[in-house]
């Protein structure tokens, strides 16, 4: 897992099994597989709460890698409630959100995983993926 600096293009999203973890399924961590769009073999990775992944804001953050309109229009988050902003402008299921690169453990194909993790209400910590999107990197 590492965070993403260069300016990429979403192309497709691949197919996640599991997006969605509640309380006691995430436990110490939680298992995501994804389907490579490429290869079409599935791929593992772990994700730890408060451990995996880096702020979905240095992603949009004037626009360094993807900009606002694009992680919007491919329905990788969306626009917080203004009542939750100090999570970010953008964000999943309105809760702190993350991101990590990954590649396919097959062929090497470059995918982008966006989640959100946090305690939706009293009793009640989800952790949602949002997807996982191949991409590629922008040259520049």
């Amino acid at each position: 897992m590492y965070s993403i600096s260069k300016k990429i293009t979403i192309s497709k999203q691949a197919s996640v099994i599991k997006s969605s973890f509640i309380n006691d399924e995430i436990g110490q961590s939680a298992e995501v597989k994804f389907t490579c769009c490429n290869c079409r073999l599935e791929n593992k990775v772990e994700i730890t709460p408060y451990e995996t992944g880096f702020p979905i804001f240095q992603i949009y953050n004037e626009d360094e890698v993807l900009s606002k309109n694009e992680l919007l229009r491919n329905g990788i988050v969306s626009e917080t409630f203004q009542n939750l902003l100090h999570f970010g402008e953008l964000t999943v299921n309105n809760l702190p959100t993350l991101y990590f690169g990954t590649n396919c453990q097959f062929c090497g194909s470059k995918y982008i995983c966006v989640f959100s993790y946090g305690e939706k209400q009293p009793g009640l910590t989800l952790l949602t993926i949002s997807g996982v999107w191949k991409y590629e990197e922008i040259e520049s």
